[in-house]
């Protein structure tokens, strides 16, 4: 890898998915490997930092409807009934990066599980000249599944994270990152940057 065209991709890490005061918690979700997850990737982020490599963080959104309640999927209103009003709202503490990863150098709103649909994301790497795309987060089966295979599909060249990334089980996780290999390099955290050899 070089630097120079290279950026680092954190898959929906915010407050409301991975900290114990967020939405997902108080609504009875395990959030353990989803922290995990980031104290894994602290070293990714820590170096990438370090080399100049842009980091860029997507943050998935609720929006509000016209009578203060929030516009939500049906699948996700089936499977998160506890999401309301004010979760993973834009400006809010759930919304954000988790302090542990942050700052990134740019944020992404997405709505669904790609982070690039609908969204700049695409326009923003082009803008980077970006051709390898480093990616870590949450969920393997949902964001991560949906946002490698569409970084596939326009060209990049993608390193997903094996222990940068969990799924809603581990028997998920597994049998995702054995599909996503023919799509993308897999590889570890402390594999990606073994002898400080990227070049700036």
């Amino acid at each position: 890898m070089d630097a120079s065209d290279t950026a680092l991709l954190l898959l929906d890490l915010q407050n409301d998915f991975i900290h114990q005061n967020g939405a997902y918690a108080k609504g009875g979700v395990n959030v353990v490997a989803f922290n995990r997850v980031v104290k894994n990737l602290q070293g990714v982020v820590d170096r990438s930092r370090k080399l100049g490599i842009p980091i860029i963080s997507s943050h998935f959104t609720l929006v509000r409807d016209m009578a203060g309640g929030v516009l939500i999927s049906s699948h996700l209103k089936e499977l998160r009934p506890f999401l309301k009003a004010g979760d993973f709202q834009s400006g809010t503490f759930g919304h954000r990066l988790v302090d542990e990863l942050a700052p990134s150098n740019y944020a992404i709103e997405k709505v669904t599980y790609s982070a690039f649909f609908m969204s700049r994301l695409d326009w923003l790497l082009k803008q980077l000249n970006t051709k390898n795309l480093i990616v870590g987060g949450i969920v393997t089966n949902g964001a991560v599944a949906s946002t490698v295979r569409d970084a596939h599909l326009r060209g990049f060249n993608v390193t997903l994270l094996s222990d940068g990334c969990a799924g809603v089980s581990e028997e998920s996780h597994k049998l995702n990152l054995r599909v996503l290999c023919e799509l993308a390099t897999v590889m570890r955290c402390d594999e990606l940057y073994p002898s400080e050899s990227v070049s700036i």
